[in-house]
């Protein structure tokens, strides 16, 4: 017996049922043939300054008050994007599994709690490679845990990670992301298909190039039932700083001049195209829209 089968045959119906409810996919979007799961892989802690914004205290902590970011922490979730359409099922992002961090990992029971298991996943889109987007591409066994989907990843993103010149210029504070990718994009090489900005993927979902939080760093503009959905990434990785002052350069970004571009082009086409939001760090399960406030000033809400 597999591994996987055997931890299915043991676990799944008890840990679903078991599920805290914070842990359970909802259905948040419904277009006909069209379904639309967030998923959670739980949440990350970190200090509050690995917002990695230096502005003067008079303009950036009434925007944190505001937010309730009062304190030295910031637990950002972590939604991942199930999109299920006649006989595809695609994962976007995989999050980070057993090896990031103790609060995050949940993505297979996540699963679980909907009958699903990875053999199902048709599909895998990548946005881009760090750590809590890509390192649960390999389970508790180092086995890839999509064994049967096609992973699919922008050719700049790929060729970034891949190149082994990037352990050594990526800086010391992020060289474990630089060594973790490699090791987990080798194994899944054979599942990989690359594509270029402005390509439809698949049917009713188009790449759009986000670069700035990382060189290759991708979104993807969905058609459904008539309404479009931007999947966002890190490009919009905060309902705060990013929206209310997407110009403010962050070190959380790995180019911050070309992040802040590109947070003030995706919020303008957002707005501008009335599309829906789907943030892998946004509130609300993940799920919103953009309302501008001014030029260059935005507020991200939860009303769909």
């Amino acid at each position: 017996m597999l591994r996987r089968q055997f931890l299915h045959g043991t676990g799944a119906m008890a840990l679903a049922l078991a599920l805290p409810q914070q842990l359970r996919a909802r259905t948040t979007l419904d277009f006909g043939t069209t379904r639309i799961d967030m998923l959670s892989d739980g949440h990350l802690v970190l200090p509050l300054d690995f917002l990695g914004v230096d502005q003067p205290p008079e303009q950036l902590d009434p925007i944190l008050e505001r937010h309730g970011l009062t304190g030295d922490v910031y637990e950002p979730p972590c939604n991942l994007v199930l999109l299920r359409d006649g006989d595809r099922t695609v994962l976007f992002d995989i999050g980070a599994g057993p090896d990031f961090m103790s609060t995050v990992g949940d993505l297979p029971d996540a699963m679980a709690a909907l009958d699903l298991h990875p053999e199902d996943v048709t599909h895998l889109v990548i946005t881009h490679a760090h750590p809590d987007h890509l390192w649960g591409l390999l389970d508790d066994f180092d086995e890839p845990l999509l064994p049967e989907a096609q992973i699919l990843m922008g050719r700049a993103e790929w060729d970034y990670w891949m190149d082994p010149d990037t352990v050594d210029t990526i800086g010391a504070a992020r060289q474990s992301f630089a060594v973790g990718a490699q090791r987990r994009l080798v194994e899944i090489e054979d599942q990989v298909q690359l594509f270029e900005d402005g390509a439809e993927i698949l049917p009713g979902v188009q790449a759009v190039s986000t670069p700035g939080h990382t060189p290759g760093h991708m979104g993807f503009a969905l058609r459904a039932g008539g309404q479009g959905l931007m999947v966002v990434g890190d490009a919009l990785a905060n309902p705060h700083l990013a929206f209310e002052r997407p110009d403010w350069e962050s070190s959380a970004d790995q180019i911050p001049d070309m992040a802040a571009t590109t947070r003030l082009q995706l919020l303008d086409r957002i707005t501008a195209e009335d599309l829906l939001i789907l943030g892998f760090h946004l509130p609300g399960g993940g799920i919103g829209r953009a309302e501008k406030q001014g030029e260059g000033r935005y507020v991200f809400t939860t009303e769909v």
